[in-house]
């Protein structure tokens, strides 16, 4: 039964039927589109002899299941003597649906992949798959990147970063306020350095998930098998290192790591929300190390630049379908003046515009689009909210003094009251978790991050806590 297989497999020539197709797609809808969506996925057969494109994540394949799979089936059958279909799935659908005993040369592999029908459509190799693996996100790239004033010095040097050109500069450090563009130059990093080194092992990592991988190891005692994996790397990439302050066993690790791979000469991308000298909460020998290579700071956003970042998110919208052409000026102008904060922010109001518009998107004034916008617009110059205005808020909204959300209490009467509040401070500040936490009686950055995290579960399924969040947003607004 194997060599039937093998042998119909061979006479429909799916080499010749991919490689057509996909260039034809490709020319129907597009480089962007193609090079997102269809380029990292893969033609498999499955244990029954079925066709099925895998793609790496569950959105790609929502996109082409809605934008491209009648179409590559249309070409497919053209092309394909036996009149087979292809059904698309998500890698972790494979994954989960690869039978344990498979045999056979058509069974699926422990990994969940078959020998690819094409090599242009090639699995992606070992060290990607890790690079995938570590939550990178897709859209977070160099062609998405939006130039501007604030930013061109730090986008050059990534990209030099990336091309793996010989440089003098050892760590690479990022830094500037949140939401303005660290986060996407270290995935644009990770995935450009993985396209043009592909058997290079490439580590993104945020500084979150080395603290929990490095506490769980010493809980595991497995602290050697941690250390290999990263001083293993070709390249490593620390984002939000501010973190890992006030951890004293984490920094020595991360100091032990950083020196072991600079003296390899692997390379070394980090950033942070303030230059590495202003990390005080860090250890001076690890922050003497974090300031030893280039500093590039990533400026707020202007206002040209927030415009185009705008109209660059709209016009991914209409790639996908979601709106029809681009919206007027002085719409984004509009949007622009009224989101006065991070680009992270405006990109929020522009997911709200196009979400709620959808098609008429390009034919909506001014106030039509604010009226769509609702509470996503704020009503005027922004007015800065402070962790003292929070905590003072939501004490008088649970009836308790302003001291009990300070205090070591952990009663759930105060301890969800405190977590709320420290959702809030996340939600409408710029300070970050260990800056939070020290407002908060002294606490740890992980108990604030906790927290937060706690309130983002509860929400959907608590309506008291919905209401209680939505009332105290309001008042905070104003």
């Amino acid at each position: 039964m194997g060599g039937a297989a093998v042998a119909i497999t061979s006479m429909t020539d799916p080499d010749r039927i991919w490689n057509e197709a996909s260039v034809r797609l490709r020319a129907e809808i597009g480089e962007g589109p193609f090079s997102s969506y269809i380029a990292p996925s893969a033609v498999r057969i499955d244990a029954a002899g079925n066709l099925i494109l895998v793609t790496p994540t569950g959105y790609a394949r929502d996109w082409v299941r809605k934008n491209a799979l009648r179409r590559l089936n249309e070409l497919w059958l053209g092309l394909d003597g036996l009149s087979r279909r292809l059904d698309v799935r998500c890698r972790a659908e494979v994954l989960s649906a690869a039978p344990s005993s498979a045999v056979g040369p058509q069974a699926l592999s422990a990994t969940g992949m078959e020998t690819p029908v094409s090599p242009t459509v090639a699995p992606v190799t070992d060290g990607a798959r890790a690079v995938r693996a570590a939550g990178l996100q897709e859209r977070l790239t160099f062609d998405s990147f939006v130039e501007g004033q604030g930013n061109a010095f730090a986008l050059a040097i990534a990209r030099q970063t990336a091309s793996w050109a010989d440089g003098h500069f050892n760590p690479i450090f990022f830094c500037g306020p949140y939401g303005y563009g660290k986060t996407h130059l270290l995935n644009a990093i990770a995935w450009e350095a993985q396209r043009l080194r592909p058997d290079a092992k490439v580590v993104y990592l945020t500084a979150e998930r080395f603290l929990s991988t490095f506490v769980k190891a010493m809980q595991d005692r497995s602290t050697a098998a941690f250390k290999e994996s990263l001083r293993s790397a070709d390249m490593l990439l620390l984002d939000d290192v501010q973190f890992v302050g006030g951890k004293a066993s984490t920094q020595e690790e991360l100091l032990s790591t950083l020196t072991a791979l600079i003296e390899d000469g692997k390379r070394i991308v980090l950033s942070a929300d303030r230059p590495p000298m202003a990390l005080t909460e860090v250890e001076p020998r690890l922050r003497s190390h974090l300031a030893a290579g280039l500093t590039c700071p990533v400026e707020p956003a202007d206002r040209a630049l927030k415009i185009a970042v705008a109209q660059n998110r709209i016009a991914a919208f209409a790639r996908l379908g979601v709106v029809n052409g681009a919206a007027q000026r002085d719409v984004l102008e509009q949007l622009v003046d009224r989101t006065p904060g991070s680009v992270r922010e405006l990109e929020g109001a522009v997911n709200t515009l196009a979400a709620a518009a959808g098609p008429r998107l390009s034919s909506l004034g001014v106030d039509e689009a604010v009226t769509l916008l609702g509470s996503a617009l704020r009503g005027g110059p922004e007015r800065r909210i402070t962790v003292d205005e929070i905590q003072k808020t939501v004490a008088e909204h649970f009836n308790m003094k302003q001291a009990d959300l300070l205090s070591e209490r952990r009663t759930r009467a105060v301890a969800r009251p405190r977590q709320i509040a420290m959702w809030l401070c996340k939600q409408h500040t710029t300070r970050s978790y260990p800056d939070i936490g020290r407002r908060f009686g002294g606490r740890d950055h992980t108990t604030v991050l906790h927290g937060v995290r706690k309130i983002e579960e509860l929400m959907p399924l608590d309506d008291q806590i919905a209401k209680d969040v939505e009332a105290l947003t309001r008042k905070l607004r104003g």
